[in-house]
């Protein structure tokens, strides 16, 4: 007679690749029911970004057929992103706090910024968007939205909203083009001011764009919120890549996990089928290599990046077909599998 322990026990051969640990231990089976020879239950994934959804899901429908008695086997998946201790700041509660930086500046930081927020807010998650770019805010223009809403509320300010998450940029508060002169102090106060006096409620993943190089927003922001950790984008440039080199080191030295390294501008797809390495090869693989972090993947260099940026349309939204829509939805999705990595990491040690 097939019974709930003998499917449990199934289930206990299918580990989740990324945590290396089984599903039932890790709590991710619900809803377990039987009705004869069917079975049903709900795989409930660490994000909905999960890269290895269907390989979890195919892994266990074949546990219970070939190790219980059952013939039919509906799954069904659901997702909640989950952290042993959400960060609480003012009302405002963040389960993933994930900076983008770089080493240099026109490495493509705030393209992978907004296409990495857009992404995991697709999927369904909830996400906040932070541009913390505060000398070259460019937020704004690339998700094509240019004011606070107006705030007819004495609490806490509301933020603008974009492709089903909220977001913040100084570019909403200046004039455009208005240059902004501003000494540490200043920057360290309007990084905390745009994280407690503004309404981001519950967010399963609060990205953070910070400017290129190792100055005051990255230490302040650092102080201020304590980081799931930094993903650093590259171009295959040697220059490039030793500015990033320093990036990583600078976040290591704030205790800063470094989720992984983009290579952006990787390559030019030709006409005949064949890439061309404009910039150089393997930059961003072997900067992963040499600081032992993971390599997220690489982005083609593709005009219709710059021209989504420009007009507001984040590139993976378009067809799937599109490679660079493609490859930027796959480092998003790897970026979330890291963030519950560390998730994890952080439950068992506590």
């Amino acid at each position: 007679m097939l019974t709930s322990e003998a499917v449990l026990n199934a289930l206990r051969q299918v580990m989740d690749p990324d945590l290396h640990q089984d599903l039932v231990s890790l709590g991710m089976i619900k809803d377990l029911k039987i009705d004869g020879e069917q079975v049903s239950f709900t795989i409930e994934l660490t994000t909905p970004s999960c890269p290895l959804k269907s390989k979890i899901e195919n892994d266990a429908r074949q546990a219970v057929l070939s190790m219980t008695e059952a013939k039919v086997v509906q799954i069904n998946t659901s997702a909640r992103v989950r952290t042993p201790k959400p960060l609480t700041i003012d009302e405002n509660q963040f389960k993933h706090v994930i900076a983008v930086g770089s080493g240099k500046g026109g490495v493509g930081k705030s393209t992978v910024a907004v296409n990495l927020a857009v992404a995991l807010a697709s999927d369904g998650a909830k996400v906040g968007l932070l541009d913390a770019d505060i000398y070259g805010p460019n937020i704004p223009r690339m998700l094509g939205i240019d004011r606070l809403p107006d705030s007819q509320t004495s609490g806490k300010i509301p933020l603008a909203e974009a492709y089903g998450m909220k977001v913040m940029s100084i570019g909403f508060l200046v004039q455009n083009g208005q240059p902004l002169i501003w000494r540490g102090p200043m920057l360290h106060s309007a990084i905390q001011q745009f994280i407690t006096d503004f309404d981001w409620g519950d967010l399963d993943y609060f990205i953070v764009d910070l400017p290129p190089g190792t100055g005051d927003v990255q230490l302040s922001l650092s102080q201020t919120l304590p980081l799931t950790g930094a993903v650093i984008v590259t171009t295959p440039q040697q220059v490039a890549v030793d500015d990033a080199s320093r990036a990583v080191a600078m976040f290591e030295k704030l205790e800063v996990p470094v989720l992984g390294i983009v290579e952006n501008m990787s390559y030019l797809n030709l006409p005949d089928g064949s890439k061309l390495a404009v910039f150089g090869e393997g930059g961003g693989e072997h900067l992963a290599f040499r600081t032992g972090t993971t390599f997220l993947g690489r982005i083609p260099l593709d005009p219709e990046i710059g021209k989504s940026g420009d007009f507001g349309s984040p590139i993976v939204l378009l067809d799937r077909n599109n490679p660079s829509a493609e490859a930027l939805r796959e480092v998003a999705c790897k970026v979330a599998a890291e963030a519950s990595i560390k998730a994890h990491e952080r439950e068992v040690l506590e």
